[in-house]
C-alpha cells in the first residue's frame, strides 16, 4: 500500500514551505513509516492548527516551530481590498467587454496593485482578463500570468519572393504536417534536443524535476486552441528596423507556450498563493506571493524556466519545419505575452509588470501582434507609452466564446471563408473560426499611439490542433 504523502496534499492543507515540505519528508519517513498517508495528514492538520501542543515533542517539534512565533513563513496572511483603486487606463474601449472592466478594476484594489492598463483586444478570463497589463510592488500574481507560462509569438522572415507560396505550395504543406505536433497528448515521432533541457532547476526544485520527463517529450510542439504554425507573406516596410528592404517575403509564423511544463507551474503556485495569501471571495484568483518570500522567488524562477522552454519549443519548431526546405532565415522577431517582468516606471518605482495576453512595446522593442486564420499579423515596433505600461495587443481578441462561435458557425460555412480568402487550414476547428475575433483592423487602430507597423503578415497555409 502507498503510504506517501503527496505534493498536492501537502499544498491542500497549507504545507506550502518547502522548508516544511522537507521536514515532513524527513520526519515522517523515519517515525511514521507504518501510518496511512490519511492518518499523516491529521497530524499534520493538528500540528499546523495547535502548534504549541507539539513543540517538545522529539519526532515533530521542529515541524511545530515553524507554526509559531513572529518569523512564521507559511500562516496565511488575510488582506482586504482598497477603496480607491489604482489608476486604470483603457486603450479600444468600445471594443472590451464590460465583464473585462470589472475584473481589471477589481484587480486594482489589491493593496499591492499600482498602475493597470487593457489593450483593445482584452476580454474577460480567469483571475486577470485577457489583454490587461497590471503593475504591483513587489509581488507576483500566478493568474496575472495564466496558465500558458511564457505563451510567445516567433517570426521568422525567409529567403524567398512570395512565388515562392504558389511553386512550392505541397512541400510547404508537408512540412507542416510532418514537422509540427499540436494537442494535450504525444510528441513528435523524431527526439529532439536543445540546452533548456539541461538547465539545472529542473534538478533543484521538486516540481521540476518530476516535469523534466513531460518537458523532454513536448519539446518543439503546440497546444491546441488558437495555438498555430503558418507560412505567409509578409511585406516589410521602407526604413523598417531588420533593415532589409521593402519588399515581400515568405514568412514562417508561430503562437505556442510552455507546455504542461508552465500549466503544471500554474497550478502549483497559484494554490501556493491562494493558501498564503487570503483574499474577499471575488478576488481569491488574484492571490499574490511576495517577492522576498521564498515561494515567491521559486516561483520567478520557474517562471522564467517555462519562459526559457517556451522559446525552445519555437526554436525546435522553426528549425524542425524549414529544415526540409533548405530556406534561409534572414531575420527573427519573437516576443512573450504571458508573463512577468521588472522593469521600472518614470518617477522611478520600481514594479512587477504583469502581461497576460500582452505584447511588450517598450520603445523601440520590436513584437509580432496576429489576427485571426484569415486576418493579417503586424510586425510593431513599440513607442514607449507609459500609460499602457509600455504594451500593446497580443492579437485581435475574441470576439465570441468557444461555444458560442461552434454555434454561429458550420464548416462547410468557415471552409467559404478560407476559400475566399486564399487560406490553406490544416486541421483547426469552427470554434476558431474568423468570425470568433474581433476586427484586427479597428484593435491596431486602437493602438496607434502605443505601436506603428513595420510590417504586415497574410497567413496562406496555417497549421493548427483538430480537437
Amino acid at each position: 500500500m502507498d503510504n506517501s504523502i503527496k505534493l498536492k496534499d501537502l499544498t491542500r492543507i497549507g504545507y506550502t514551505d518547502n522548508k516544511a515540505r522537507s521536514l515532513v519528508s524527513t520526519i515522517f519517513n523515519r517515525h511514521f513509516k507504518h501510518i496511512s498517508s490519511e492518518e499523516k495528514l491529521k497530524i499534520l492538520v493538528q500540528i499546523k492548527e495547535s502548534p504549541e501542543l507539539f513543540l517538545q515533542d522529539e519526532g515533530v517539534g521542529k515541524i511545530a516551530r515553524l507554526f509559531v512565533g513572529g518569523e512564521n513563513k507559511i500562516k496565511p496572511r488575510s488582506f482586504t481590498l482598497s477603496a480607491n483603486a489604482a489608476p486604470l487606463r483603457i486603450y479600444g474601449a468600445n471594443h472590451v467587454d464590460v465583464q473585462a472592466i470589472k475584473q481589471m478594476e477589481l484587480a486594482l484594489t489589491l493593496p499591492v496593485s499600482i498602475q493597470g492598463a487593457l489593450m483593445p483586444d482584452a476580454h474577460s478570463g480567469y483571475g486577470l482578463p485577457i489583454g490587461a497589463v497590471l503593475a504591483t510592488d513587489n509581488a507576483l500574481i500566478p493568474y496575472g500570468i495564466g496558465m500558458d507560462i511564457g505563451c510567445r509569438m516567433r517570426l521568422s522572415i525567409l529567403d524567398a519572393g512570395d512565388s515562392y507560396l504558389q511553386r512550392f505550395d505541397f512541400q510547404l504543406k508537408q512540412s507542416l504536417r510532418s514537422s509540427t505536433h499540436f494537442g494535450m497528448d504525444g510528441g513528435l515521432e523524431f527526439r529532439q534536443e536543445h540546452e533548456v533541457l539541461d538547465n539545472p532547476l529542473f534538478k533543484s526544485l521538486p516540481l521540476l524535476r518530476r516535469l523534466h520527463g513531460k518537458a523532454v517529450k513536448q519539446l518543439g510542439t503546440s497546444g491546441s486552441g488558437n495555438h498555430f504554425v503558418e507560412f505567409g507573406e509578409i511585406t516589410l516596410h521602407e526604413g523598417n528596423s531588420l533593415a532589409l528592404p521593402a519588399n515581400k517575403y515568405v514568412a514562417l509564423l508561430s503562437h505556442s507556450g510552455s507546455r504542461g511544463l508552465g500549466a503544471a507551474i500554474a497550478k502549483e503556485y497559484t494554490a501556493i498563493a491562494k493558501n498564503n495569501c487570503k483574499l474577499p471571495r471575488q478576488a481569491q484568483q488574484l492571490a499574490w506571493l511576495n517577492m522576498d518570500s521564498s515561494d515567491g522567488a521559486e516561483y520567478w524562477s520557474a517562471m522564467n524556466l517555462a519562459g526559457e522552454y517556451a522559446k525552445a519549443c519555437h526554436d525546435q519548431i522553426h528549425y524542425n519545419v524549414l529544415r526540409p526546405l533548405g530556406l534561409e532565415v534572414l531575420a527573427t522577431v519573437e516576443n512573450h505575452h504571458n508573463f512577468a517582468w521588472k522593469d521600472t516606471l518614470s518617477d522611478g518605482r520600481e514594479v512587477i509588470i504583469h502581461r497576460k495576453g500582452a505584447t511588450p512595446a517598450h520603445r523601440d522593442e520590436l513584437g509580432i501582434i496576429p489576427g485571426s486564420m484569415t486576418a493579417p499579423a503586424y510586425l510593431v515596433k513599440g513607442l514607449g507609452t507609459e500609460s499602457s505600461l509600455y504594451s500593446a495587443a497580443h492579437g485581435a481578441g475574441r470576439a465570441m466564446s468557444r461555444q458560442k462561435a461552434k454555434d454561429s458557425m458550420t464548416v462547410s460555412g468557415m471552409k467559404q471563408l478560407l476559400s475566399n480568402a486564399g487560406v490553406t487550414l490544416i486541421g483547426g476547428n469552427v470554434d476558431e473560426n474568423p468570425q470568433a475575433y474581433k476586427d484586427i483592423g479597428k484593435v491596431m487602430r486602437s493602438q496607434s499611439t502605443l505601436v506603428v507597423p513595420e510590417g504586415v503578415f497574410y497567413p496562406k497555409f496555417v497549421r493548427m490542433s483538430k480537437d
